[in-house]
């Protein structure tokens, strides 16, 4: 594939055939640094991953690293903040991992993140959720929360479909609401021009407007895009021996996008895997004999699932739930294990193979070049990356790694402030002690 402004190393080129990821020894991997601490936490991480990769193979498999730009640094570079050479990267590699960028501010792309998932359809975003000992945590027991969230990452009001107060395309969906469904039409609280003033005269203001204000969003979930994720979470269950998948959700409010979501999770357990109810369903549970048996597939309303992640942490571990309440999930939960600071995350299309890991935190511009933030996220999302690689050798020593380094107390600002004993250590060098404890 030609590109305009890079040029790839030497490696190659990772393929997917009837489902399996096939690996050479030496990976061409596309990576973004990131904006604001991203180069310290990359420079960090990637010794990290090299030196993990050396010691599990002695030389006989090596990555083949290829930087591709976008956010702030390619906006200086190219005057463009994802440059077609990035998403091409991407497309023809299949898997690789970035930093965190800045979204830029005002018109154009509203996230460059979200921009990623959807333009490679990368529909699961995968975060797993697991205690390090030693970590500061604002629970009891975050030893007890053991999660793996698939979130829908290319529907529901991500999607994008959202118009402004005031602008002719919110007035258009306004009118054609009034028009074609006048009852849903009268629930839009300050949809006509009267309403506004009756509300303004009501509360005795004169120097508001009376304009209809009302900004507009809809919000897609489909079968085909619920039954992959959700067929996904199943089958990740089931390979990694999980007990149970719980469907997060908001349906007994919104009952055909979010309740569709659970109905046709139950669907996609009895059709797929042959899943049958317990005591009359909705419940369910994959019998003997079929792979995976005793799997539990249930559901949660997401408010309740929220209180219940915090006080009965045990009763969850693989979670399957659409975009926006995933969102929630996972930095709550990220919480409770000691922060979003080294919370790992991907963005995966299991049809495709494609796959971008990355630093589920933002840039900390603040923090930039000072070599002092917590490098975790993107080393554990590389462990996520080699892992799904099949690499599981260099998952292992990065994991043992990071425990090591965690348990010598030696650790950057965030945990050694909060950690009795602890000795605050640059980010580098905590790279340099995730590497000694392999």
């Amino acid at each position: 594939m030609a590109y305009k402004d890079i040029t790839p190393p030497a490696g190659g080129k990772i393929t997917i055939t009837n489902g399996k990821l096939n690996v050479p020894e030496n990976p061409v991997l596309p990576f973004i640094r990131g904006d604001g601490t991203g180069p310290d936490i990359w420079a960090a991480s990637v010794r990290v991953f090299d030196e993990a990769v050396k010691k599990a193979y002695g030389g006989k498999r090596k990555v083949s690293w290829f930087e591709v730009f976008a956010g702030e640094e390619s906006f200086k570079k190219f005057n463009n903040w994802l440059p077609d050479d990035t998403v091409a990267a991407f497309n023809e590699y299949l898997v690789g991992i970035k930093g965190p960028l800045t979204t830029p501010v005002g018109g154009g792309i509203r996230s460059l993140n979200v921009a990623l998932r959807q333009m490679l359809d990368l529909y699961v975003c995968l975060r797993p959720v697991q205690y390090f000992s030693g970590v500061p945590s604002p629970v009891k027991h975050p030893e007890k929360v053991d999660m793996t969230i698939f979130r829908e990452n290319t529907e529901d009001i991500y999607a994008g479909i959202e118009f402004a107060d005031g602008s002719p395309e919110a007035q258009k969906v306004l009118d054609f609401l009034a028009k074609e469904f006048p009852k849903s039409f009268d629930k839009i609280r300050f949809g006509t021009k009267e309403k506004a003033e009756k509300f303004w005269a009501a509360v005795g203001a004169t120097n508001f407007p009376c304009d209809v204000k009302v900004g507009v969003g809809i919000k897609p979930i489909s079968y085909s895009g619920s039954v992959r994720l959700i067929h996904s979470a199943i089958s990740y269950a089931i390979k990694f021996k999980r007990k149970s998948l719980t469907i997060v959700h908001k349906g007994n409010i919104m009952k055909f996008t979010e309740g569709g979501f659970r109905d046709w999770g139950y669907q996609v357990a009895k059709e797929f895997f042959g899943a049958v109810e317990i005591d009359k369903g909705p419940w369910c549970k994959i019998p003997e004999g079929k792979p995976g048996a005793g799997l539990i597939i249930k559901d949660a309303i997401a408010d309740i699932a929220l209180q219940q992640v915090l006080t009965r942490p045990e009763e969850f571990d693989v979670i399957a739930t659409p975009n926006l309440n995933g969102d929630y999930l996972s930095d709550a939960l990220a919480a409770q294990v000691g922060g979003i600071g080294i919370a790992p995350g991907g963005n995966i299309n299991y049809i495709t193979g494609h796959a971008i890991f990355e630093a589920t935190h933002g840039t900390a511009p603040k923090y930039a070049n000072q070599d002092r933030v917590n490098p975790g996220s993107v080393v554990l999302s590389g462990e996520m990356m080699f892992r799904y690689l099949g690499w599981v050798e260099v998952a292992d020593l990065i994991l043992k790694g990071l425990n090591g380094a965690i348990a010598s107390k030696r650790v950057t600002y965030d945990f050694a402030r909060q950690m009795e004993g602890g000795t605050e250590i640059k980010c580098s060098e905590f790279g340099d002690n995730i590497i000694a404890h392999m």
